[in-house]
């Protein structure tokens, strides 16, 4: 199968920290406009320079779809504010007529045990507070590392796995998900 890392426009850390404040500004006007609503800032885990591409995309669009099906279950009020394809990152902002704690939990849920939820990285946030729900308010485990099961953070800080074992592990993944038998799978599902 083609590599989901070989094509795509390489990003540089200007261009990231650039794409992390815009995130920041939409997501603080989001929290003006939507004071009563859960916000939901949706983006994958991508390591190394290449951070989009049209595999990529379908990952993303694929994973997306899980869990706005999954509040829509839970929840009245699901409803898109905007979906971003930038060559950083693709990204989606949600507002969910729900209490943000709870809405936290479906999206750790996701999280933990969506077969591609590992490499999504969902912020919620609500009550107007511009910091996102934390794992810890729950006393939630941390998010573990694709590779050893280490808190992830630990093992980003450190750069314990290279980049191209963090890469082939979402391969596999995106293989996994989008393979022959899982698509047949997926299409009879519906």
């Amino acid at each position: 199968m083609n590599s989901v890392f070989t094509t795509g426009e390489k990003q540089d850390i200007a261009a990231i920290l650039n794409s992390k404040d815009e995130r920041a500004a939409f997501q603080r006007k989001l929290l003006s406009d939507y004071p009563d609503q859960a916000i939901l800032a949706i983006k994958l885990n991508v390591p190394g320079p290449i951070k989009n591409n049209s595999a990529l995309l379908k990952l993303f669009d694929r994973g997306f779809t899980r869990l706005v099906t999954e509040l829509q279950c839970h929840f009245t009020t699901v409803e898109l504010v905007a979906k971003w394809q930038k060559s950083t990152g693709n990204e989606a902002f949600l507002i969910v007529n729900g209490d943000p704690t709870m809405v936290k939990k479906w999206a750790v849920d996701f999280e933990d045990h969506d077969r591609i939820g590992r490499l999504f990285d969902v912020d919620v946030f609500g009550n107007g507070n511009p910091i996102a729900i934390s794992r810890s308010d729950f006393n939630f485990p941390a998010r573990r590392c694709f590779i050893c099961g280490r808190p992830a953070k630990v093992c980003a800080r450190s750069r314990r796995h290279s980049v191209t074992t963090l890469q082939t592990f979402i391969q596999q993944q995106f293989d996994k998900e989008f393979s022959t038998n899982n698509e047949v799978n997926d299409a009879n599902a519906k």
